[in-house]
């Protein structure tokens, strides 16, 4: 029913916010990845996605799209409910989350309070495909101070190339030309991808 909720922070806890739009404060469940994102800040953007339950209306907030993509995934799975898996996102980043799954890390999920071996193992096989295939907006590395090489990886996704090679790629050619513009690079990459 709600895609984001936009408005003003009337209070910030680790565990949720309450977000005033248009004289209304919504109770938001955040996660502590969430809160870290959103501290400091008066006012925020919160990707929200809502469960509707006989007793509770209640809404989940996410600071991006990419982070409540894998919320949705992560309640797909048999046995996680939206506390476990935002108590999922309070202990690891949604990018070691995704890692974990990818790499097959069941040691790493199931350090997660609440989360045993056989829950761990589940993750992994319901979501290992699901996973390595988000769209291409959300496989954008978020280094802060690479914007050359963040443009051009988005750029080589959005045509079509795997997001593993194409890193290299870059990587081998901005550590070869590190004062080379976004569309040299992107014309490099492609002649050797």
């Amino acid at each position: 029913m709600f895609e984001y909720i936009k408005g003003a922070v009337a209070t910030l806890k680790p565990s949720h916010i309450i977000l005033e739009a248009n004289s209304v404060g919504y109770f938001i469940t955040i996660s502590l990845n969430t809160y870290t994102q959103l501290n400091g800040r008066e006012s925020v953007k919160l990707y929200i996605h809502q469960v509707i339950r006989e007793d509770a209306h209640l809404l989940y907030g996410f600071s991006t799209e990419a982070e409540r993509e894998l919320f949705r995934m992560l309640i797909s799975v048999s046995g996680i409910g939206s506390n476990t898996a935002i108590m999922m996102f309070s202990s690891l980043s949604p990018d070691e989350i995704r890692n974990a799954i990818l790499t097959e890390n069941v040691n790493l999920l199931k350090s997660i309070k609440g989360i045993g071996i056989k829950t761990a193992q589940r993750v992994i096989i319901d979501l290992k495909d699901k996973a390595g295939k988000s769209p291409a907006s959300e496989q954008i590395v978020s280094s802060a101070d690479n914007t050359l090489r963040n443009e051009a990886l988005s750029a080589l996704i959005m045509l079509g190339f795997a997001k593993k090679p194409a890193e290299k790629e870059l990587d081998k050619i901005l550590a070869a030309q590190p004062n080379i513009s976004v569309e040299s690079v992107i014309k490099l990459a492609l002649k050797s991808l």
